[in-house]
């Protein structure tokens, strides 16, 4: 079992830096892959960025690549995304999932789920 809480969101302006950091129990922490994703309103979640356990492949979604970054601390049980040159575009409810699939794009492949941190950029 892992448990995951987000935290780190809140109001900016577009073009401004957020991190986001998901922190997990439990002591299997690193032997999962990691991934983001996020829901807007009316929207249906979408991948963002997903790191491999060893942390030496990541993936991102075509809208973020370059801006946003993934990246996580194994001793800390904590995964991270850097988020740059916000767009209000990336306005939406961010969740991290832990799985067993590195890279994997589909929701469905992740087995836990984070509560969610909302993040909110203003033009």
């Amino acid at each position: 079992q892992v448990q995951l809480v987000e935290s780190g969101g809140g109001l900016v302006q577009a073009g401004g830096s957020l991190r986001l950091s998901c922190a997990a129990s439990g002591r299997t922490f690193r032997n999962y892959a990691m991934g983001w994703f996020r829901q807007a309103p009316g929207k249906e979640r979408e991948f963002v960025a997903a790191i491999a356990w060893s942390a030496d492949m990541t993936y991102y979604a075509d809208s973020v690549k370059g801006r946003f970054t993934i990246s996580r601390d194994n001793a800390k049980n904590t995964v991270y995304l850097q988020m740059n040159s916000l767009k209000p575009e990336d306005t939406a409810v961010y969740y991290c999932a832990a799985g067993w699939v590195p890279g994997t794009r589909l929701d469905s492949e992740y087995d836990y789920w984070g509560q969610g941190t909302q993040v909110t950029v203003s033009s």
